[in-house]
């Protein structure tokens, strides 16, 4: 697996303040694309989907369209996890900027949208995508981490 740079994330309350403060402006009613993987990640991905919280960042459960155990969503779409995706190609990048919430890598891409986060180094990749309002506050994937850690194993 190709390496990449990983910063060490520290989160102050006040940035868990604003994450659990900030307001969608994305369509709930927005379809995403629902991951094919293979039957084996799937499989980790139905694990996962019994452990994901009610609440991320003060947010509640709300999941896209089309319905599906790969994907959930909170805040209206603010926050939107998809399991089971193919491996991104800015992982290959040696640029590429990583992060650690507790235990847990992710490789962060920052778009216009809002960042999108893929887990590394797990059997199967978790993609988190973030509202604009999250575009310098990670902070909701300290309430993903734990499930993460628990369901998807590690491959280092």
């Amino acid at each position: 697996m190709t390496s990449y740079r990983r910063r060490p994330l520290f989160l102050s309350a006040a940035a868990l303040l604003v994450a659990a403060s900030g307001c969608s402006s994305t369509d709930a009613s927005a379809s995403i694309t629902v991951p094919s993987p293979p039957a084996e990640e799937a499989a980790l991905c139905r694990a996962l989907d019994q452990e994901l919280p009610d609440k991320v960042a003060g947010q509640d459960r709300e999941d896209p369209e089309p319905s599906s155990e790969l994907t959930a969503g909170w805040g209206d779409a603010a926050i939107v996890l998809r399991c089971g995706v193919p491996r991104p190609e800015r992982m290959s990048d040696p640029q590429g900027q990583g992060v650690d919430v507790d235990g847990v890598n992710w490789l962060l891409e920052e778009r216009d949208a809002g960042p999108r986060l893929t887990t590394t180094y797990r059997e199967t990749y978790v993609e988190v995508t973030l509202g604009s309002q999250y575009t310098h506050d990670i902070s909701p994937l300290t309430d993903l981490a734990g499930p993460v850690k628990k369901t998807v194993p590690g491959t280092f």
